[in-house]
C-alpha cells in the first residue's frame, strides 16, 4: 500500500467500496473511509455501495459488482481499490487477480496511517508489531517469488511451501522480538504510574472517538503544544503532563491517548496495550465526543465498546462534548452541565468548547468537585500554584 504522489504531482486515486451486510453501523456514504484515505494520503475519485446477505466467498462482493469497480477504477485511472469491511487473505488476491490493481481494506489502511503518524520509540514499535501480526496472515497475497519456488525431492505440498515456511518463520521471529521490546516499554510505564501512585497523583485520561478534539482539549487544559489537527488520528503517542486545579490546591496528571474508532482491528487493540495502559489505570476518564458531528451517539457506543475490551469499562467517567462553538445555535444545549444515561449509569456531562474556551471553567470545577469525593484526596494545607 502506497500513499506517494504520482509522477504528474498528483495524490494516487482510489475508488471506495462499502458492503452493506444488513449491520446497524453500516456507513452508507461511506464518509469516514473516505477521511482515513484522505489522511493516508489518496483522492477518492469514486465510491461503490452494494448491498449483500453474506460476503460472496471469492471476491467479497460477486463477480458482478467486481465488474462494475473495475470499469470504475480504469475509467478514473485509480492506483487502488479500497473495502471499508475487513477482506481474508483468499477474497483480497482472488480481487487483485480480477481487478489487475492493489486491493486493500479498512484494517491495512489504518495500519497505513498509523505508519506515517507514528512518532515515539514506543509508537513505532506498536505499529510494527501491529503491522506484523497483519502481514503473517496474508502470505498469499502478492507475493510473485512464492509462485517461482518449486518442491525438491522428498519435499512435499506444491510450488512455494519452502518459502511460505520461511517466510512464516521469519514473520513469527520477528513478532517476538517487537514483542519483547513492547514489554520492556510496558515495564518502564508500568514503573512510571507506581511512582506516580506513591505520589498520590489522580490520573485522568482523554479517551474518545477519533477527531474528537482530545489534543486541542488537552493543549487548553494544560498549556501543551501536543499535536492536534482536523484530521483522523492525529494523535498516536500518549501524552502525559500535570494540570494545577486551583480549587483544590493540587495538581492531576492528565494523558492524552490514542483516539479509538469504528471496528478498531484486534491487533492494534493488542499492539497498543502500552499506549492503552494510561487509560485502563486512570482514576477518571475524560470521554470526549464531537457535539457537532451527527453520528455522535455510535461514535459514543464504538468508544465504549473498546473500553470493555481493554478493560476500562468500570472506571469514573465524564462526557465530554466539545466543539460547541460548531453546534447549530437551533441546536445548542439548555444547561452546560448535566447528566446523560451510559451503559445503564447516570454520566456527568458538560458542553465546551477547547477551541474557543468556552466552559473550560466549568470543567476545572467539575473536575475539582470530583476530586474532593475521592478518599484521601484533600487538599495539601500550602499548595501553590506551579505556575
Amino acid at each position: 500500500m502506497k500513499s506517494e504522489t504520482s509522477p504528474s504531482g498528483r495524490l494516487p486515486g482510489v475508488v471506495l467500496v462499502g458492503v452493506d451486510l444488513g449491520l446497524p453501523h453500516f456507513d452508507g456514504e461511506l464518509d469516514e473511509l473516505a477521511q482515513l484515505a484522505a489522511t493516508a494520503g489518496y483522492t477518492v475519485v469514486d465510491k461503490v455501495v452494494c448491498k449483500r446477505r453474506a460476503p460472496d466467498p471469492a471476491l467479497f462482493v460477486g463477480s458482478g459488482k467486481a465488474d462494475e469497480i473495475k470499469a470504475l477504477a480504469l475509467g478514473h485511472g485509480a492506483a487502488e481499490v479500497l473495502f471499508d469491511q475487513a477482506l481474508s487473505p483468499a477474497q483480497q488476491r482472488n480481487l487483485e487477480r480480477y481487478l489487475g490493481m492493489p486491493v486493500n481494506d479498512r484494517i491495512l489502511l489504518i495500519l497505513e496511517i498509523f505508519a506515517q503518524r507514528a512518532r515515539s520509540h514506543e509508537g513505532k514499535l506498536q505499529v510494527e508489531l501491529a503491522r506484523l501480526q497483519y502481514l503473517s496472515t496474508r502470505l498469499v497475497r502478492r507475493w510473485s517469488h512464492l509462485e517461482r519456488q518449486s518442491g525438491g525431492i522428498g519435499l512435499r505440498g506444491g510450488p512455494g511451501e519452502t518459502q511460505i515456511e520461511l517466510d512464516r518463520r521469519m514473520i513469527g521471529d520477528a513478532i517476538k522480538r517487537t514483542r519483547e521490546r513492547l514489554d520492556k516499554v510496558k515495564r518502564q510505564r508500568s514503573t512510571q504510574r507506581r511512582q506516580r501512585e506513591r505520589r498520590g497523583a489522580f490520573n485522568i485520561s482523554l479517551v474518545g472517538y477519533t477527531n474528537a478534539g482530545k489534543s486541542s482539549l488537552f493543549n487548553a487544559l494544560v498549556k501543551a503544544r501536543a499535536y492536534a489537527a482536523d484530521q483522523l488520528f492525529a494523535t498516536l503517542d500518549t501524552t502525559t503532563r500535570q494540570m494545577y486545579l486551583g480549587e483544590v490546591g493540587r495538581s492531576v496528571s492528565l494523558s492524552d491517548t490514542v483516539g479509538f474508532i469504528r471496528d478498531l482491528p484486534h491487533t492494534l487493540v493488542d499492539a497498543f496495550a502500552a499506549t492503552l495502559q494510561e487509560a485502563q489505570d486512570a482514576d477518571l476518564l475524560l470521554h470526549v465526543v464531537d457535539a457537532s458531528n451527527p453520528a455522535h451517539p455510535k461514535q459514543i457506543q464504538n468508544v465504549q465498546a473498546v473500553l470493555r475490551d481493554i478493560g476500562a469499562a468500570d472506571i469514573p467517567q465524564i462526557l465530554v462534548f466539545n466543539k460547541l462553538d460548531a453546534v447549530d445555535p437551533a441546536l445548542q444545549p439548555l444547561q452546560s452541565v448535566d447528566a446523560m444515561e451510559l451503559d445503564g449509569q447516570s454520566v456527568p456531562r458538560i458542553f465546551l468548547s477547547a477551541h474557543t474556551g468556552q466552559g473550560l471553567d466549568a470543567l476545572r470545577r467539575l473536575l475539582a468537585e470530583r476530586l474532593r469525593q475521592m478518599p484521601g484526596m484533600e487538599a495539601p494545607a500550602a499548595a501553590a500554584d506551579p505556575d
